[in-house]
């Protein structure tokens, strides 16, 4: 007993460290503040409908009216039946946001060194040094939360892998279910994938070692089991997945119906995105070097200017202002690559790259070969564009690989593998596995690599750089080319400046080995000050980007929209309609859903049809598709800017006959049509569902009523009263995979008008019309969710019951 205490003891101390080291770089949670993220103010904004409703209600629901015009919450933060895994995750993430994905980069990074038999310091080491990889930072300073979610995970699911290959057959099942389900649970699909693709490059290796050592039947085996466990963690997240695949199909990521573009040209309907909207974020070739030297290519797109600024001193004696001064610099980037915006760059430390160098040379076998053949495809992907001849095959021919943009965070994968590489080497290098004399060859020739290439960027940066951003022109017309090279020369100063820092650490850290090789520092010392090193090395960058100015009271966070006059005007209306924000890039703010039944919205994966109406007609002034949509309010700007509400008496309302049928062929011609129609007399349909309306021309009944009676974001009640059957046309987005339409408490049939909303033929007589949204795939998701949990819990208490009985068969 107190030998296993005494094992465990090391690891409870670094536990508790990870817990302090992420608390203490996120220190202003303690005082109760919030990080303030962008992309999660947008989010608030989404669901607030849907956690209103839960709140108010004690139910979930599905659906929301606040954005798009109505969409599913499948990926707006919806709680599922039976997901005891997403109940772990929330366990494990116990501290406060965001240190709470800062702790789970540690811990998860750390297991993986010890399943990888690193020496426990080594993993601290490591851990440290992936947990605080600028990237890794910046997402977090930004809100992109589920991604960083799902890469804390990754270091998990390679450890249940590991443990498997290994022949540690039961525990590695169990780590690969549990992590692949947590992985799965942060539901960011396109991280995953990204994992996936390491992964496959690990079996491959992992194969071709088997083939040559002759174990293919052990290697086939654990591939079995490992399969195993990623069904059941599949079917753990089965609703979450099922859900996310129904609406994908219907949003901009699935295949569109139109053949032609919003100005007429031929469109390119294959399934996924567009090869321009894929690589709008493409990583530089030179810009790779940013992961050895911060401001490389000047950092963030918001990179201040040195203390020392030439281009200030030049425009101070052009008699310049502070403001004037102040409005110059603001437009100037420091930022020379080839993107249109980096929030900052994916530095993984000087250290971290060297020790990966030092690697090369002590590491033989399959890490070293799966490391470097990823490392290679990752950045080769990452330049998208910029290497288009690959990124177009992937685009072609790789599954589900269109479905995902911003290909430059594919190096969340070096962020990976790099500190992977780096620290087993480091491992090699402390352990008795290499001779002395390789030991100091490996030494001095990474030293000699890397040290001599940033002392050659030092010294030949003007004739191998030009430090010219794609924004220069603007500043060369204005401003004279004079002012153009103070602002090359401010880059410059920057460049040279991380180039001595990354060279500094470069040898620090070659001297903390070599006198370690020597024997003067203990392998104690010497792993204590290159922790040391790196936190300098790695928290000294991440402060550039997130620090304590990034936090605010609490509330600001949790209630990010403040009400305005035009938003105080709408609400007094307490109807039923629907708000478009034509103040802001309405497809692209959440704003707007914060208060209101809105048309816009802002999510990555918008609904496929409102989308195709907003590029052909919204955003080109057309008030006919607002009034179809039941826009009873548009917000503009006042002439001193400020928002102001515009009531649209035009709206069609909650729902209307209409009175003629104007057939379409296919998608283009539904969506053409639409042009000048007068969507409260002429509905149109296609012709899939024709055969559901009695006659093109409907017999007007001129004392036919129609009003919605009841309204909950998933439950709308109408009352209708007709002498005569009647085509209604609802105000309300078509979504058959979930929406259920009754007449008088009994299945009704419904289909598409106006290539987004609803229609059905009302028959004569005083009816209540029903709509609910009761999606299937929620309660098969559920089920199957339930009876995975079952199986891995028998299978988990099978396995532990044999190996404790095994265990004592044998004492």
């Amino acid at each position: 007993m107190q030998s296993n205490y005494k094992k465990f003891l090391p690891h409870l101390v670094v536990f508790i460290l990870f817990i302090v080291a992420s608390l203490a770089y996120f220190n202003p949670v303690l005082q109760g503040k919030k990080i303030f993220q962008s992309d999660i103010v947008q989010y608030t904004g989404m669901a607030k409908q849907q956690n209103d409703f839960r709140n108010e209600t004690g139910e979930e629901t599905y659906w929301t009216d606040g954005a798009f015009g109505g969409m599913p919450t499948y990926q707006l933060g919806a709680k599922y039946p039976n997901n005891y895994i997403k109940q772990l995750d929330l366990a494990i993430r116990f501290l406060p946001r965001p240190a709470d994905y800062l702790f789970l980069y540690f811990i998860g990074m750390y297991i993986l060194f010890l399943v990888l038999k690193v020496d426990y310091k080594l993993a601290f080491l490591g851990a440290l040094a992936f947990g605080f990889s600028t990237y890794l930072i910046i997402i977090l300073g930004v809100g992109h939360n589920a991604k960083a979610h799902a890469i804390a995970y990754m270091p998990f699911v390679l450890s249940g892998i590991f443990l498997t290959f290994r022949g540690k057959y039961l525990w590695g099942f169990l780590l690969l279910t549990v992590s692949m389900g947590l992985e799965l649970v942060a539901n960011h699909f396109q991280m995953t994938y990204y994992l996936m693709l390491l992964v496959v490059i690990i079996g491959i290796v992992y194969l071709i070692d088997a083939f040559r050592k002759k174990v293919l039947p052990h290697y086939f085996k654990a591939v079995g089991i490992m399969a195993g466990g990623v069904l059941i963690a599949v079917g753990l997240n089965a609703t979450n997945i099922l859900s996310t695949k129904e609406y994908a199909d219907t949003s901009t990521r699935g295949k569109t119906e139109l053949t032609i573009n919003a100005d007429g040209t031929p469109k390119d309907n294959k399934t996924g995105l567009d090869f321009d909207y894929i690589t709008e974020y493409s990583y530089g070739r030179l810009e790779s070097f940013n992961l050895f030297i911060p401001r490389f290519m000047g950092g963030s797109s918001s990179e201040a200017f040195p203390k020392d600024s030439k281009t200030v001193e030049s425009l101070m004696r052009m008699g310049a202002s502070s403001q004037e001064a102040n409005n110059v610099l603001s437009q100037i980037p420091m930022y020379w690559g080839d993107q249109s915006f980096v929030g900052a760059p994916a530095y993984i430390g000087a250290i971290m790259i060297f020790l990966a160098v030092l690697a090369l040379f002590l590491i033989r076998g399959r890490l070293k070969w799966w490391t470097v053949s990823t490392f290679v495809l990752i950045l080769l992907l990452s330049w998208g564009k910029n290497f288009s001849g690959l990124t177009e095959f992937f685009i072609d021919y790789i599954p589900i690989y269109n479905k995902f943009r911003a290909v430059s965070s594919i190096q969340v994968i070096i962020e990976l593998i790099l500190p992977i590489l780096a620290i087993v080497g480091l491992h090699h290098f402390f352990s008795h596995f290499e001779r002395e004399e390789e030991k100091k060859k490996a030494l001095l020739w990474s030293t000699g690599i890397v040290g001599g290439i940033t002392l050659l960027f030092i010294l030949f940066k003007s004739a191998l750089f030009d430090f010219a951003s794609p924004y220069d022109s603007y500043f060369r017309d204005e401003m004279g080319l004079p002012f153009l090279d103070t602002i090359r020369e401010d880059r410059m100063s920057l460049f040279t400046s991380d180039a001595i820092r990354s060279l500094i650490f470069v040898l620090l850290t070659a001297a903390v080995l070599w006198f370690f090789m020597k024997g003067k520092l203990k392998k104690g010392f010497a792993v204590a000050a290159l922790c040391v090193l790196v936190l300098i090395d790695l928290v000294g960058v991440d402060r550039r980007y997130v620090n304590e100015d990034d936090f605010v009271q609490a509330k600001l966070v949790d209630e990010p929209f403040q009400k305005n006059g035009a938003d105080e005007q709408i609400l007094k209306d307490d109807g039923h309609y629907r708000v478009y924000d034509a103040s802001t890039n309405a497809f692209n703010s959440g704003r707007a859903s914060y208060y209101h039944n809105a048309l816009g919205g802002y999510h990555a994966a918008k609904p496929g049809r409102m989308q195709d109406l907003f590029e052909f007609y919204i955003s080109k002034g057309n008030i006919g598709i607002l009034n179809m949509m039941n826009v009873r309010y548009i917000i503009t700007q006042n002439k001193n800017g400020g928002p102001v509400a515009q009531r649209n008496p035009y709206a069609n309302g909650d729902a209307w006959f209409v009175e003629n049928v104007q057939p379409a062929e296919n998608a283009n011609e539904e969506i053409q049509l639409l042009d000048s129609l007068d969507t409260k007399k002429t509905a149109i349909i296609n012709k899939e569902f024709l055969s559901k309306i009695p006659s093109k021309k409907i017999e007007r009944d001129s004392t036919a009523t129609i009003e919605l009676f009841s309204y909950q974001p998933n439950h709308l009640v109408y009352e209708a009263s007709t002498k005569s059957a009647q085509l209604a046309v609802f105000s309300e987005v078509y979504y058959s995979k979930g929406w259920n339409a009754y007449i008088n408490g009994k299945p009704a049939e419904y289909f598409r008008a106006d290539y987004v909303l609803r229609a059905m033929v009302i028959p004569s007589g005083n009816n209540k019309i029903e709509f609910k949204f009761e999606p299937k795939v929620i309660q098969t998701g559920s089920t199957i969710s339930l009876i995975s949990s079952i199986i891995f819990l028998l299978i988990l208490l099978s396995g532990l019951y044999f190996a404790f009985r095994k265990k004592e068969l044998k004492e």
